[in-house]
């Protein structure tokens, strides 16, 4: 592991524990180069996945790119960052589980929506207005209001 300070690759492992969720490891760290200490935090992940993008393009799927695309629909919405992490680790899980070794970026925008709707609405609707891409308010007014519909079946 190198240093984020130094980048010197001599580090020490200073303590380790798990997760509150058991799914990451928390190891506290030191560099025998400069002295600074860090955190560094392990996942598991089950297998590669690569996501195809919408102009067919593949690449890796990045469970921190999800991470902040969640961040930036929840920002300043108050949501626990313990529930937040339990939600993503369970999205994650969903989408390395799959049989495929890819997955289309509508596909996780979907999953992620659908997490967001029962996590959040309003961060759900700011996350489906980037995903749709929504253009003028009509878009929004008609989305809330589909939403709504499927949300009170009559």
């Amino acid at each position: 592991m190198h240093c984020p300070f130094c980048m010197s690759d001599d580090t020490q492992v200073r303590d380790t524990r798990p997760s509150s969720e058991g799914q990451s490891t928390r190891r506290r760290r030191q560099c025998n180069g400069c002295g600074s200490r860090f955190t560094t935090i392990e996942r598991v992940q089950l297998r590669d996945i690569l996501v195809i993008k919408r102009g067919g393009a593949r690449e890796a799927f990045d469970r921190e790119k999800l991470a902040r695309s969640f961040d930036l629909a929840l920002r300043k919405r108050q949501i626990e960052s313990e529930k937040l992490e339990l939600v993503i680790n369970a999205l994650v899980k969903r989408i390395e589980s799959t049989s495929d070794k890819e997955i289309s970026v509508d596909n996780i925008g979907q999953m992620a929506m659908d997490a967001l709707k029962s996590l959040d609405k309003v961060a759900y609707i700011r996350y489906a207005s980037v995903y749709r891409n929504f253009r003028e308010i009509q878009d929004f007014v008609d989305f809330i209001s589909d939403t709504d519909n499927n949300d009170n079946p009559s």
